[in-house]
Formats: structure tokens, sequence, C-alpha cells
């Protein structure tokens, strides 16, 4: 258990010198598109689904983020199926209706390895509607042949990338040859969240009223319904 900390430990100082300079600067670009109109979309499939979830409608979190959730991508379908789905090409254009984006929007399209056929079909279509697209990847898995009919890999189309440094097969620890303690979902939330407060500290420095969900469960000072209602057109709450 103590090594597995000294792991994450070590990759979440490897995100933060790598990472941090590009996020900075795209709090900025974020923020221009949120003013703009533009929402924020997360994509993935499998657990990567789960870190598309997570900043949604969330105490803390930005209000205008948005999961893009197509269920026979989803685990509680089948994490098989799931899986199996993303490595089918053309799988994406049967569910174009679970898709709408906007040319001011920010898609984030998350995938762990980066070559299967329902990601990069998404940053495809996420270029082509001219929204902001960044892929949360690992790096590590370059060497790794696409399985788009493009023949590209999701850093070759994606405007801008963030590194998880997450080791290739996602464990961090080794007993018997069997490799564990997977680092993907935890590495991967925290790049979103600290991206997540870079936006709201961009936000408040260009005095903007923060579009930030308060606790149902404590007394604030937001207002959670009049949020709700200004961006129910683009988010289903």
């Amino acid at each position: 258990m103590n090594l597995y900390f000294e792991q994450l430990h070590s990759l979440l100082n490897d995100v933060e010198a790598s990472e941090l300079p590009k996020m900075t600067a795209l709090a900025v670009e974020i923020v221009d598109r949120l003013q703009a109109g533009g929402i924020i979309q997360l994509f993935g499939s499998g657990h990567s689904t789960l870190l598309a979830q997570d900043g949604h409608f969330r105490s803390g979190g930005l209000v205008p983020v948005k999961a893009i959730q197509i269920e026979p991508l989803m685990l509680h379908k089948g994490a098989l199926l799931s899986s199996a789905n993303e490595k089918q090409a053309g799988f994406l254009a049967q569910h174009q209706q679970d898709i709408q984006l906007e040319a001011a929007d920010v898609c984030i399209i998350i995938s762990t390895s980066a070559k299967n056929p329902a990601p990069l079909d998404m940053a495809y279509l996420a270029k082509e509607a001219g929204a902001l697209t960044i892929s949360l990847q690992s790096l590590a898995y370059t060497d790794m042949a696409s399985n788009h009919v493009s023949g590209k890999r999701l850093e070759e189309v994606v405007d801008v990338v963030l590194d998880t440094h997450v080791p290739v097969g996602d464990g961090v620890l080794a007993l018997d040859g069997l490799q564990y303690g997977p680092v993907s979902t935890v590495l991967g939330a925290a790049i979103l969240n600290a991206l997540y407060g870079a936006v709201i500290e961009e936000l408040a420095a260009r005095n903007i009223e923060l579009p930030v969900f308060g606790s149902s469960n404590i007394q604030t000072t937001t207002t959670n319904e009049s949020l709700i209602e200004h961006y129910g057109r683009r988010i289903h709450f």
C-alpha cells in the first residue's frame, strides 16, 4: 500500500511539472469560449466514462460541464460490450443523436491508450464542429499503432494533449508477474479538477460571476437553481 502512494505521488509530481503550463494557458482559452456561450463536454468509453461523468453536477464543480453519455460505451451496459464497441469502426456514427457540439465548445476526449476508433471519431466530430479539442491520454502509449481507419492516434488529431503519465498497462505495482494498482482514474481526475479550478480562477480574474455549484447539504451563497436554469438549454441536469 505504501508503495502505491509513493508511485502515485511521483506521477502526480511528473504531471504537475509537465502539464501545468499547458493547463494555465488552456484555462484562458476555455474561459474565452465559455464567455462566447460554449460549454465543456467530455467523452470517454469504459472506465474513461467515469472521468467524463465526474465533473458533471457536483459540489464545488463548474456548472457548464457536460458528460457525453453513450450508453453502449458505458460500463453499466456491460464492460465487455463497451470495450468491443470502442474498438468498432464507425460505431460512433450510430449515436450522433447523443452528441450536440457547438463551435464555442470545448471537447475533452479521455482515452489512456488514445488509439481506438471511438475516441478518434469523437475528436474528428468535435473538430468539424469547430470545438477546441483536448485529449486526456498517456503518451507512454505512443508506440502503439492506431486502430482507427485514418491510421492516426489521438495526439495527432486534437489541438492540445494533456499527458497523464500513466504507465502502459495502468498498474504501478507488480507481483508474481502480475501488474496491478491502476492509476489512470486518480491521475485523470486530478488533472481535470485542477483544470476546472484554473478556469474558475480565470473567471474570477475577469470579474465574471462564478458558475460553481454549491453543496445542497450545506448553507452557501450559490444559487444552484439559477445556474441550472441558465445552462439548462445545453446540459440536462
